[in-house]
């Protein structure tokens, strides 16, 4: 009988990978460990991430909320979201340490989830952001890694050393590469749906086969008859698999849509914003319904926004002049990004996945790079909702002002948790945040 492998080979890999309830057997010659159930069910819906974005800051009076659950109360800014008060978290007090440097527009938003030093000069450099270090882990698990929107077009300019394009894009693949924004939302819909999806299911189960198919000569021949057995009903089960997918009977979760429930939108950019900013959340919702991505985020506008607003009859002023007021208008404006929000919020609560839906088994973070359109980042105003499948409690109010660890990062280090990723450090942070 040949010695046994000089390395430890674990059953729940195997089970893992093939993604249904058949473990390696028992073989004389193979030390296996690891033999624990896995923790979670393949039924079980993914969670998903959500990071929403719109510039300039809030309403310096009417960012706030006070209570808990359906007694929560929330400022004017945040009314729309009061039908989903228990399923909100309200986080206070935190801030973006690099961002205090420059004072500027573009030096609090490019590293807003980065918590990367930014270069200036004329070179451009965050870091990885949260979302991106998400989408990256996901490559291949779903059609697209990350969905990546906006609603306003970059700026091409340098303002006081720093480059523009820091103010333009929150969503970051590399430390020097700002991920490329979809605006056009039938471009975004046509990188969701219009090309051929892999064969996922398919390219997991010969892999497994390839990796068994190599222990074979490092067993027994007793081992060697038992694996072939297994390969043996391994590839039974990829043809039962194949046919259930024909049959339309696969087991465990599957997506709430097979295919989208809206039609392609019209080539080019809605005239108008309200329009615009609708069609880009239908279309995240659409990709989170169908499993096309998990990871998407949405940049309502940029910092330092030129976007006006007719539909509101505020078109006498761009974003950025009306944020250094605390007008009625300025209100309506706020307001009219979180409706923005709530749009998708409620969407996503309609969909029912199993107990739960899509919202409960998702993390929607909304934030802007300032608390008030006077550059005020001392703090920042965040909010999230849902709770990444029951991991998070909602229906509360964190306060972190005054308290050693409220950076950011901490924040993001304990969402990567909810995903199941697990860093010891994540840009200028080592800590989580306790309490999420």
């Amino acid at each position: 009988m040949p010695t046994s492998l000089q390395y430890p080979f674990s059953r729940r890999t195997l089970l893992r990978g093939i993604g249904v309830s058949m473990a390696l057997p028992w073989l004389e010659s193979l030390p296996v460990w690891g033999d624990e159930t896995a923790k979670h069910s393949s039924s079980q819906p993914p969670v998903r991430l959500a990071c929403l974005f719109s510039g300039n800051g809030f309403h310096s009076k009417e960012w706030w909320a006070k209570g808990a659950g359906r007694q929560m109360e929330l400022g004017k800014v945040l009314e729309p979201l009061l039908p989903l008060r228990e399923k909100l978290l309200f986080l206070r007090g935190l801030y973006n340490a690099e961002a205090l440097i420059g004072g500027i527009h573009s030096c609090q938003t490019g590293n807003l989830l980065t918590g990367a030093h930014l270069s200036s000069g004329g070179e451009v450099r965050s870091g990885t952001s949260m979302d991106q270090v998400v989408a990256q882990r996901m490559i291949g698990q779903t059609k697209a890694p990350s969905l990546v929107l906006g609603c306003e077009q970059s700026i091409a300019a340098l303002h006081k050393n720093y480059s523009m394009i820091y103010s333009s894009h929150i969503s970051w693949s590399s430390p020097t590469t700002p991920t490329p924004l979809e605006i056009y939302p039938a471009l975004a819909f046509d990188r969701l749906f219009r090309d051929e999806v892999g064969r996922a299911d398919k390219s997991v189960l010969d892999s497994v086969l390839a990796e068994a198919t190599g222990l074979r000569t490092r067993i027994s021949q007793s081992d060697q008859r038992r694996l072939d057995e297994y390969l043996s009903s391994v590839r039974e089960v990829e043809q039962r698999i194949d046919q259930a997918g024909k049959d339309r009977r696969l087991q465990g979760w599957r997506p709430t849509l097979a295919k989208p429930d809206m039609p392609r939108p019209p080539d080019g950019i809605p005239q108008d914003i309200d329009q615009h900013m609708r069609l880009m959340a239908d279309i995240l919702v659409l990709a989170f319904r169908t499993d096309t991505t998990r990871v998407a985020t949405l940049k309502l506008n940029n910092d330092h926004s030129s976007l006006r607003f007719p539909n509101l009859k505020v078109d006498y002023m761009i974003h950025h002049l009306l944020s250094h007021s605390d007008s009625a208008d300025w209100l309506k404006v706020n307001q009219f990004f979180v409706q923005q929000v709530a749009y998708i919020a409620q969407k996503m609560d309609q969909v029912q996945e199993g107990d739960r839906t899509l919202l409960d088994n998702s993390m929607v973070l909304y934030l802007s790079s300032m608390l008030t359109g006077n550059h005020d980042n001392q703090q920042l105003p965040v909010v999230m909702l849902g709770s990444a499948g029951g991991q998070i409690q909602t229906g509360r109010i964190l306060n972190y002002l005054g308290k050693p660890n409220r950076r950011m990062c901490s924040l993001y280090l304990s969402m990567l948790d909810k995903v199941g990723i697990h860093l010891d450090e994540f840009g200028d942070s080592k800590e989580r945040l306790g309490e999420i």
